[in-house]
């Protein structure tokens, strides 16, 4: 302290803090208003970016008015210096929280506005939320006057150890990362994989993918294993799938009639159930003599993959209701089997016949 302090010095220093409060109190307030006009817009990226503002604005007005009660008041240059120095690094972690906040909202808002990019994916998120805290922590650092030059250096060689540590780990970051860039899953679609697990991906984060299956469980896969694994998407290339139904009518059937009756029915479940395709062409396929029926595939468009399962429902009840209306019979599987008696006796039964006068049989 160069000189003793006057009731001047604390005036002064009062009357500044009370401004950086009053500056912080007011941009709060400016700043709820323009919250509430950012939620009427459409595009979610001004909410994030005014919610960050809203946390740092207020503080940093705080150290405005806090480092200005410094600078009038009669302290020494090391006081200052520290005083200063502190205030710095406040008002560098709140932006740089913050700054992680609206970067993370703005990906986020981006990567959902868009369906060629992971809507729900959270490893875009996380990987930028970790690189703006880093570069944070290194401009305190910084700030404080520490060199970061060998805490890079030893964080290079401490990475090489680590790596090897955490091959699995980040083997499946990775394959996250793969596997959202090249764009062959994306949340929301409906896969298949060649070890029997399916369902629609809820999240691909930084280690594993979240499946949630037609029961509603959750399946949780490795990103590693699925960037591996045969697979099969159900959404892609287009949302839209067929499927084909095995029908079969008798011999004596008139199969014009049944294609014309088919196709009536297929039409009206394309038109009339939810999840079908309404502008699908019907198609009846006749292809099998078989040994009590003609069979034949009805072909039938749905609009994704869990919708398959009412429509079938609705078709075939539909179908079978048709054609006993109109006397078109579906055979049942029928076997004939012939008993003929004689000819061959097990040793067993035969004695089993001497004492109760059984006879053996063969069957043919």
């Amino acid at each position: 302290m160069t000189r003793a302090l006057t009731l001047d010095d604390w005036i002064l220093a009062g009357i500044a803090l009370a401004a950086g409060l009053f500056a912080a109190f007011l941009s709060r307030a400016v700043l709820r208003w323009l919250a509430k006009h950012a939620k009427r817009t459409r595009w979610s990226g001004d909410d994030v970016i005014v919610d960050a503002l809203r946390s740092v604005v207020p503080w940093a007005a705080i150290a405005g008015g806090a480092a200005a009660a410094a600078a009038v008041l009669p302290l020494t240059r090391t006081v200052q210096r520290h005083t200063n120095q502190a205030l710095t690094v406040l008002l560098i972690v709140v932006v740089t929280f913050s700054a992680a906040r609206v970067i993370a909202g703005l990906v986020r808002s981006v990567t959902q506005s868009r369906s060629g990019v992971a809507g729900s994916a959270t490893i875009f998120v996380n990987i930028t939320r970790v690189l703006v805290l880093a570069i944070g922590f290194l401009v305190v650092l910084q700030t404080l006057g520490i060199s970061i030059a060998p805490l890079l250096t030893a964080l290079g060689v401490g990475g090489l150890a680590v790596a090897l540590a955490l091959q699995d780990t980040l083997a499946n970051l990775f394959a996250g990362v793969h596997i959202l860039a090249s764009k062959t899953v994306q949340p929301g679609d409906y896969i298949r994989l060649s070890s029997g697990e399916e369902g629609y991906v809820e999240d691909i984060n930084w280690r594993q993918t979240t499946v949630r299956a037609l029961s509603n469980n959750l399946i949780v896969i490795p990103n590693g294993q699925l960037a591996k694994a045969n697979m099969t998407n159900f959404m892609r290339p287009e949302q839209q799938l067929t499927i084909l139904v095995q029908v079969g009518v008798a011999y004596d059937s008139d199969l014009e009639h049944v294609e014309r009756v088919t196709t009536e029915v297929v039409a009206e479940v394309m038109t009339e159930i939810t999840g079908a395709v309404p502008d699908h062409e019907p198609a009846v396929r006749f292809h099998t003599f078989g040994d009590t029926r003609i069979g034949f595939t009805v072909i039938l468009g749905v609009g994704e993959f869990s919708d398959q399962y009412r429509i079938k429902h609705e078709f075939i009840k539909r179908l079978h209701r048709r054609f006993r209306q109109e006397g078109i019979r579906i055979p049942a599987p029928a076997r004939d089997v012939t008993l003929r008696q004689g000819g061959l006796s097990i040793p067993q039964q035969r004695a089993a016949g001497e004492a109760g006068d059984v006879s053996a049989a063969r069957l043919d």
